[in-house]
């Protein structure tokens, strides 16, 4: 009703007390292509979808390095979350040099979170149109956070953003519980089988997914194609998840028809690559 009156700009309040140009943001979050993470007491794992803009071009890096012990993911629009994860590799050098220790990852996920919120109160900015899932490992244990485009933050056990995330999150709440005692291999193989709900059909290989893992004695690395492959390979010939995947289909499939349904809109609704 009010959306045309107050969306102009982002420091305008309509009458029902929203920021539509801070909802447009995390509109584009939606639109960007899956992103996943999951940790357990020791391990965190980062997953994403690689979707490409035409036959002829490759696809935009999803997932990047910050430091040794963090990497982020990243759903929505590519070129601020270069921005976002440039700034937080300027953070956690900075800190290194200032005390010689890592920078804990909640603290940089604060950081963020009010690098973030700086835009959407001044006029002549515009909030970030991506979301970030931030991986870490610090004296505390594994984490995983999601940093919204609105500046607010929270944490997770699992998660997953983006289009076609319902698929996705739906998986990982039947199978979280058992998350916190799992070992390196169990939560990539969860988060492959994650990523394989967002594909809505298509096949999963080592080209259209990105996997990274940080963890105890193990820095932030993103594994090649090659190991990706074979740890494909090597579930899928298994067929240990095929029931649970089924019921899982099953259970959210209102959820995933929705999601299937925006799809095509989705696509043509975004002129960026996101």
């Amino acid at each position: 009703m009010f959306r045309n009156q107050y969306d102009t700009d982002v420091t305008t309040w309509s009458p029902a007390g929203r920021l539509f140009q801070v909802e447009y943001a995390m509109e584009a979050v939606k639109q960007g292509s899956a992103a996943i993470g999951l940790r357990s007491k020791t391990h965190a794992v980062l997953a994403c979808v690689n979707k490409a803009n035409s036959e002829l071009s490759s696809h935009q890096r999803k997932i990047f390095k910050v430091d040794d012990h963090i990497g982020v993911a990243i759903a929505g629009l590519t070129a601020d979350g270069r921005v976002l994860s440039r700034y937080m590799r300027s953070e956690c050098i900075n800190y290194g040099y200032t005390y010689e220790s890592p920078l804990p990852v909640g603290r940089l996920v604060v950081q963020l979170a009010d690098k973030a919120q700086v835009c959407t109160q001044r006029s002549w900015k515009r909030p970030y149109g991506v979301g970030l899932l931030v991986a870490g490992l610090d004296e505390s244990g594994a984490h995983l956070y999601y940093n919204c485009p609105s500046g607010n933050y929270f944490e997770y056990q699992a998660f997953a953003i983006g289009s076609r995330s319902q698929a996705a999150k739906t998986y990982l709440e039947r199978k979280f519980e058992s998350f916190p005692e799992s070992s390196r291999d169990d939560l990539i193989k969860d988060a492959l089988f994650a990523i394989r709900e967002t594909l809505q059909g298509e096949k999963l290989t080592s080209s259209v997914c990105t996997v990274a893992v940080v963890g105890v004695g193990e820095a932030f690395s993103i594994l090649d194609q090659a190991t990706v492959q074979a740890l494909i390979n090597e579930f899928e010939i298994s067929g240990e998840e095929a029931p649970a995947t089924a019921s899982v289909a099953e259970e959210g499939a209102g959820d995933a028809a929705a999601d299937q349904g925006g799809a095509a809109a989705e696509e043509e609704a975004a002129p960026m690559d996101i």
